[in-house]
């Protein structure tokens, strides 16, 4: 890989405006967390502080080489982290990469140990059930349990293997923890292309609308899910994997190189290599907490808005940045989004899948595009010790094995992925909106023109179960505004609200004006239907969603920005807000292990955790 470290083009004024607030709002608690991980730094191999008590510990059930080189003090000692699980489709590839990562290390005079596993929750088995309210928490756990397997002290840089939703945040929170430490993450791919994503989009609006039973659904969601690797569309297991790539977290091109493939095999063992070279032992010191700075965070921002990728996104990248001292609120996000083009559609913005997307010229493409346009930053560190441009290369087998190489020009596919110059629209469609309702994001980049504005009478619901019962007694067969309150991270746990897409899409097929508005999030697969998600403040927090009553009107623009109740001031302002009783959500399903959560949740714009 070349190391391009060369000046950077200009940077949009917008770009450089946000980059700017986001630094000078963070000077304290950023000058703070680099002093803690100076403190933490070592110039010597990291378990040479153990007592021999400890050391011995740690390697006794190491193979014999492993073991003497453990005891000698001569090599780096690289720290796996995994969420392997055989469950999830994107984490079973992981079972084979320990073995990959522990042949590599010693290949290059390292050693490699799984620190530690850490839980790994799918949301698409998820979905809709009780077990939902468990998924954003379990974020904190992972980068709680990222911290426990780092906490032994055996470890010179830290390899991280995840993918899915919660897991790759949890992963990267819980490694920055460790930041006197190079982290490197190691993706696994996605499944190849199944049944077309509009296929699928087709029968579940269909079996939603009564018209195809069960049997036909399942075999449609099988068609879809049926391998190993990542799942295909673009939510939010695959913009973790945009995002790990613009910061800087991967070795370039890897994210969407299919699983238990040569390449990948080859970008496994890299990876292993790589950390052994950037530990503290060698020359080429490289830890986290230098690589991850507010440029970076300002960069996960664009490639998000360019990708039209997942809204969970304005709470996780806020709660990572958070963990490494840097404050970012939803006016950034939404301010880079009035500059940052959409140059990606992929499911469910458009038909396309990430293979697809990788296919027409992917990762290296896009950040060439938006390097070029001055929408990200170029002069930024990444685990390869260059500039952003080295993070656009793109993998390759060559006859001497593993090389990189400069990505296409030119998109293959331009009605999947274009230019900065030709966008498929001028900004990335998000939006921030402000009102009476509080603040909420919307994400407008699968949504028609003509439904960005909406004005309907509310019908008020506690629950997403209580939605879809209406729905099946026709009871939302008109326009409306459907509000789900009742459901932010300290009512509930904040369970995505994806199960409502097909309905709510039934209804505005049928020439409804549809939208939805919650405290509550949509699936990393937020489609068509215009939705206002993660209100803050939340019902369970006194938010004023809690005011609305069934027929009052609310208008959202997202034109403009706003989110409004249209009730008289005087009459709003008298009007108390709802109670619930909310003991139901505190039990069963192992709920009930995570009261502490709910009680001491941060609100969705810092985050919605504990971390």
């Amino acid at each position: 890989m070349k190391s391009d470290m060369s000046a950077p083009p200009s940077l949009h004024p917008r770009v450089r405006e946000v980059t700017e607030r986001i630094r000078e709002r963070s000077r304290g608690p950023r000058a703070a967390y680099l002093e803690r991980m100076a403190a933490q730094a070592g110039g010597e191999p990291a378990r040479k502080r153990l007592s021999c008590t400890n050391l011995a510990h740690g390697f006794a059930a190491s193979a014999a080489p492993d073991k003497q080189a453990l005891k000698e003090l001569r090599w780096p000692n690289l720290g796996i982290v995994t969420a392997y699980n055989d469950m999830l489709s994107a984490h079973q590839p992981y079972e084979r990469f320990p073995g990959l990562i522990r042949a590599a290390a010693r290949e290059a005079g390292a050693t490699a140990q799984v620190a530690g596993g850490v839980p790994a929750m799918c949301d698409g088995v998820t979905q809709g059930q009780p077990g939902m309210e468990l998924s954003l928490f379990s974020r904190d756990v992972i980068a709680m349990s990222t911290g426990i397997a780092l906490a032994h002290g055996m470890f010179d840089a830290a390899l991280c293997l995840g993918v899915c939703d919660k897991i790759v945040p949890g992963l990267l929170m819980g490694a920055i923890a460790f930041g006197q430490l190079p982290a490197l993450f190691v993706p696994a791919g996605p499944m190849p292309s199944g049944l077309p994503n509009k296929e699928k989009a087709r029968i579940r609006q269909l079996f939603a609308e009564g018209k195809v039973g069960r049997e036909a659904l399942l075999e449609s969601e099988a068609g879809s899910y049926h391998a190993a690797g990542t799942c295909t569309f673009y939510g939010t297991a695959n913009s973790n994997q945009m995002l790990l790539e613009v910061m800087g977290l991967h070795l370039p091109g890897s994210a969407f190189v299919p699983p238990n493939t040569p390449l990948r095999d080859a970008l496994t063992a890299a990876a292993a290599r790589r950390a052994a070279r950037i530990t503290a032992l060698g020359r080429e010191y490289l830890p986290l907490a230098k690589v991850l700075d507010e440029r970076s965070i300002v960069n996960a921002i664009a490639g998000l808005l360019a990708t039209g990728g997942s809204t969970n996104h304005t709470l996780h990248l806020v709660a990572i940045a958070r963990a490494a001292g840097l404050i970012t609120d939803w006016d950034d996000f939404s301010d880079l989004s009035e500059v940052v083009p959409l140059l990606a559609r992929i499911y469910p913005n458009g038909g396309a899948d990430v293979n697809h997307f990788h296919a027409a010229g992917g990762m290296g493409f896009l950040i060439n595009e938006l390097l070029a346009a001055g929408l990200m930053h170029a002069d930024v560190q990444t685990i390869c010790g260059a500039g952003l441009r080295a993070a656009a290369l793109e993998p390759w087998l060559s006859p001497a094995g593993l090389a990189w190489r400069e990505p296409p020009a030119a998109s293959a596919d331009t009605t999947v992925l274009r230019p900065a110059a030709d966008p498929f629209s001028a900004d990335g469609g998000l939006k921030l909106l402000r009102g009476n309702l509080g603040r909420s994001v919307i994400k407008v980049s699968a949504v028609g023109q003509s439904q960005r504005i909406i004005e309907a009478p509310a019908r008020v619901f506690d629950s997403q179960e209580a939605v879809l019962e209406s729905f099946q007694r026709g009871e939302l067969a008109r326009d409306v505004v459907v509000v789900v309150r009742f459901q932010g991270p300290r009512a509930n746990g904040m369970p995505e609200l994806h199960g409502l897409t097909p309905a709510l899409a039934s209804l505005q097929s049928k020439g409804h004006r549809v939208a939805l508005v919650t405290d509550g999030r949509m699936s990393g697969a937020s489609g068509a239907v215009p939705a206002a998600i993660h209100l803050t403040p939340e019902v369970a927090s006194g938010g004023p969603l809690g005011k609305v009553r069934d027929d009052d009107i609310i208008r959202l623009d997202s034109v403009k920005g706003t989110l409004e109740a249209l009730v008289p001031g005087e009459a709003w302002s008298r009007r108390p807000a709802a109670t619930a009783d909310l003991t139901a959500n505190g039990c069963g399903m192992g709920r009930e292990l995570f009261r502490v959560f709910r009680l001491n949740a941060a609100p969705a714009e810092e985050g919605g955790g504990l971390c």
